[in-house]
């Protein structure tokens, strides 16, 4: 048989549904609301062909940069050869997800700003810039009951 090299050529695992997810999606899944600068996760789904995105785009963050009726329209980076060049694809809503990318900065975020407010309260400037791990200080060892430990002499077990 020849190669193929169709559209969703090598996509087997890729497109497949879970175990146990068959069939549509949850009513929940189709109820999410996207705005323009939401950033999404395109993650096609198998069940839904219409509107599935390209195979190479799947995994892939974007920003929302239209909403149509039917499509939501996402910017991607995609890397061609040594250039990072900005494609905008139009993909249904079934095939995307919000991205929990920001989650992390936007908790350090508000983490900060309290112990900004207790610090100003009790009248003290705090930085809460991160800062890599320092090399740890030096100190002495001092020799208290050291145990020298040599292996054991080789007998016979029979």
């Amino acid at each position: 048989m020849p190669h193929s090299f169709g559209y969703r050529a090598r996509t087997r695992h890729m497109h497949a549904r879970p175990n146990r997810k068959h069939g549509l999606q949850t009513p929940s899944k189709a109820l999410t609301i996207f705005k323009m600068g939401d950033l999404v996760d395109i993650v096609t789904d198998g069940a839904v062909h219409k509107g599935m995105p390209y195979k190479c785009y799947h995994g892939k963050t974007g920003k929302v940069f239209s909403v149509c009726p039917r499509g939501i329209g996402v910017a991607v980076s995609k890397r061609v050869r040594t250039r990072i060049l900005t494609k905008k694809l139009y993909v249904r809503h079934e095939h995307l997800r919000k991205s929990k990318c920001r989650d992390a900065f936007l908790r350090r975020i508000k983490r900060d700003l309290k112990k900004k407010q207790e610090a100003k309260k009790e009248g003290k400037i705090i930085s809460t810039k991160r800062v890599p791990p320092q090399p740890r200080r030096a100190h002495v060892v001092k020799e208290e009951n050291i145990e020298y430990l040599a292996p054991l002499r080789f007998r016979d077990i029979f």
